[in-house]
């Protein structure tokens, strides 16, 4: 079993503490680590052999991509983000998913482009830091607030 359909099924035993809104054609969560504050991730419900957009049939793949950009309104809301980075990648996890990255001005420090350029230009070991991983006030008060406007917009 993938790491996503770990994390679903983790989602259906109320265990996954990153949890926020199950949607029609996915579940929402916020990212372990939130070095870019409000990272989030949206996950596709099912895995099979659809580990392509194109692989779903056209319906699906509006409703899947219309409520990903439902997602990321919601994120840029909550979070005050200049700019959303949206990134549908799939070499570690197959398994259909979206990141959703709020940007802000000196977000990468002074690296990349001048301090400007894609969150990939942070180095991993410091994104990835336990430092950046919420406590569990935190993580109640980013899920909240991610909540909140997905409700707004929904």
């Amino acid at each position: 079993m993938c790491l996503i359909c770990e994390r679903i099924e983790m989602i259906k035993k109320g265990a996954n503490p990153y949890f926020v809104k199950e949607l029609e054609t996915g579940y929402v969560v916020i990212g372990d680590n939130q070095h870019f504050y409000g990272y989030t991730l949206f996950l596709y419900k099912h895995h099979e052999e659809k580990t392509e957009l194109f692989h779903l049939d056209l319906s699906e793949r509006a409703k899947f991509l219309e409520e990903m950009t439902i997602v990321a309104e919601a994120v840029s809301k909550a979070f005050g983000a200049e700019k959303i980075n949206y990134e549908l990648l799939g070499m570690g996890d197959s398994h259909l998913h979206w990141h959703l990255f709020p940007r802000v001005s000196g977000d990468i420090e002074n690296y990349g482009n001048n301090g400007r350029g894609p969150v990939w230009w942070y180095p991993m070991e410091k994104m990835y830091s336990d430092d950046s991983r919420p406590g569990e006030e935190e993580l109640a008060d980013i899920k909240r607030k991610l909540l909140d406007e997905l409700e707004k917009l929904l």
